[in-house]
């Protein structure tokens, strides 16, 4: 009898994991054999204490600054110690999204919160080694400017790259999932909610409010195709969209996604460890998001224009 209950319990908990994933569509493989379990183990435990989403959320904030801060030195064991810290606050990343599905704990600051998280870590990152004494480098070392001016730009970089893949991202899962299982915003409804809050009643939601509507305006200005094909889809067929042109879309968007997992966390975060621990010239990472990625990413952003301009051709 026992045995019976233990199997249907670990069933139960199988589903239960799967149904804690974005999709299969989108879900990167080295998230699904690590980060994904650790993150749904943690999230099973919070769910247990009753905490909530954004409190995993805020955790990582702090763990990966203090990720940040062991990249300041010039130590290898110091640095490893900075790798654990940054894994396990991407694991709680994992985790905040996964118990905020398994408890349809859904929220806008939620997802607000959660980009801020890995932005910070990586500000704490940047600086960490922009402050570095030893770059293994003569033209940072004598020109100690140089790293900062390669620093923010990295950063720049890196800030466009992570935007156009989280809504490529988000765009792929509402023709698999619905609205209600995308976070894809529109900046025009976002800015007029902005303007019905009151800086005096709201000046902190108010504040959120607008750095977000800010971002979703940037993704939009930069995927000019993909917003003529929302107006188009929404014009024609408000929002019952036939679930031929769903799996159309999805067909032809599905072999882009590995570009938007490459530009997420798992690459960005090896390259960060190889150039720190293996090759100890941690402005390597800086070049490699301004070249690698940016490749990357206009490649991605050529493709996918290219694709909701035929798709909207085809309506």
């Amino acid at each position: 009898m026992s045995t019976n209950s233990e199997k249907s319990r670990f069933q139960r908990l199988k589903e239960e994991y799967r149904g804690s994933l974005k999709s299969s569509d989108t879900e990167e493989w080295f998230d699904l054999i690590f980060y994904r379990p650790i993150g749904f183990t943690w999230a099973v435990i919070a769910r247990k204490l009753g905490i909530h989403p954004n409190a995993i959320t805020i955790a990582s904030i702090f763990i990966g600054i203090g990720a940040g801060i062991a990249f300041y030195y010039n130590n290898f064991w110091i640095n490893l110690i900075g790798v654990f810290l940054l894994v396990w606050a991407n694991s709680y990343d994992s985790a905040d999204g996964q118990l905020a599905r398994m408890t349809k704990q859904y929220s806008r600051l939620g997802r607000i919160l959660d980009g801020v998280s890995s932005d910070l870590w990586f500000v704490a990152i940047y600086i960490a080694i922009c402050l570095r004494e030893n770059y293994t480098s003569e033209f940072f070392m004598a020109h100690k400017w140089a790293i900062w001016v390669l620093a923010v730009f990295a950063g720049m970089c890196h800030a466009q790259q992570a935007a156009m893949a989280d809504i490529y991202r988000q765009f792929h899962l509402f023709f698999l999932k619905g609205k209600a299982g995308s976070e894809l915003e529109d900046a025009q409804a976002l800015w007029k909610k902005f303007h019905s809050m009151s800086w005096r009643r709201e000046f902190f939601s108010k504040l959120v409010m607008g750095f977000y509507a800010n971002y979703t305006r940037t993704q939009e200005r930069w995927t000019p195709q993909m917003q003529k094909l929302r107006r188009a889809l929404r014009e024609r067929y408000h929002s019952q969209i036939p679930q031929s042109f769903a799996d159309r879309f999805r067909e032809l968007s599905r072999p882009l996604m590995k570009y938007t997992n490459i530009l997420s966390f798992n690459v960005r975060s090896w390259a960060l460890f190889i150039s720190v621990l293996v090759l100890r010239m941690p402005w390597v990472y800086f070049a490699f998001e301004v070249t690698v990625m940016n490749v990357i990413l206009v490649y991605m952003i050529v493709r996918h224009e290219s694709m909701c301009r035929s798709l909207r051709h085809a309506l």
